[in-house]
């Protein structure tokens, strides 16, 4: 597992505290073992081919099970909840979720590693986290996506901004310069969707990797920001942004959580779903 994550016996040796020739001789003889090739050599790299591929969520499953075993034995702790999260879902309504389940599993571990959707597709189809948490459709041959919660969109101005005293109309929207989340983000996906067919032309002036940077931004007077509900909601409390209202639809999108399908989860993964779902956010 280490060298289809590190694409080389070298690489993967640091990872595993072992030799390159050691770790050279366990793959020549699980292969052997197998009788098929299970990495094919580009260049310098190792990269898995269809048998590696086929056999890699197998191996996840058993070196999971393995750990498990052990630490029920050897009373171990429990080795960590490994999640990853988009920036909404990761920065604004995972860290109470996980205050609340701490409190029931004192012993467990969490990681949370957060980045755009894509991001965290991508990192557990590769096994690198238990669960995903995205606020974008995702469409992967490896992943079961379920449905979590609905999420509302807004579209937010500064306080002292004209649209910000009255109703906006759509010619208004469009006169107006926007402050929006990077390409790759569930947010910006989700603004394109409800904005981008129904505000002609829409000029994008700023594109931040960040709903905090907008809010930074667009608090201080530069142009509309479109974001999420839940990254606004104590700002607008605070009367730090106001929202524009509008004569459009109620913008919004589904937030979901990915699970690889080859993968059994553990049991502090079960739980923590469940203890997501029965907080009242399964709808």
């Amino acid at each position: 597992m280490a060298t289809a994550r590190a694409g080389s016996t070298r690489a993967a040796a640091g990872r595993v505290a072992r030799s390159q020739s050691a770790a050279s001789s366990s793959l020549a003889e699980l292969e052997q073992a197998f009788g098929v090739r299970l990495f094919d050599r580009v260049g310098r790299r190792l990269v898995l081919n269809e048998n590696g591929r086929a056999l890699l969520p197998r191996a996840v499953q058993l070196l999971d099970d393995a750990g498990r075993v052990e630490a029920t034995f050897a009373q171990a702790p429990p080795s960590p909840l490994r999640m990853a999260a988009s920036f909404t879902i990761g920065e604004y309504l995972l860290p109470d979720r996980i205050v609340a389940w701490r409190a029931l599993h004192p012993e467990h571990p969490v990681r949370l590693d957060i980045g755009n959707s894509t991001d965290v597709a991508e990192a557990v189809a590769a096994f690198d986290a238990d669960l995903g948490f995205v606020e974008a459709p995702v469409e992967h041959a490896s992943l079961r996506v379920r449905r979590w919660r609905d999420d509302e969109l807004v579209i937010v101005a500064a306080p002292a901004h004209p649209l910000a005293r009255g109703g906006a109309t759509l010619r208004q929207l469009a006169a107006e310069a926007w402050v929006v989340r990077e390409r790759g983000s569930g947010t910006r996906e989700a603004t394109d969707r409800w904005l981008a067919g129904r505000i002609r032309p829409m000029r994008v002036d700023l594109e931040l990797g960040s709903s905090e940077a907008i809010k930074r931004v667009v608090g201080a007077g530069i142009g509309l920001g479109c974001l999420s509900r839940l990254a606004v909601a104590e700002a607008l409390a605070a009367g730090r942004l106001a929202e524009v209202r509008t004569a459009l639809p109620r913008g919004s999108r589904a937030l979901s959580i990915v699970v690889h399908r080859e993968r059994r989860l553990g049991p502090g993964a079960e739980a923590f779903v469940a203890h997501c779902l029965e907080a009242g956010d399964g709808r």
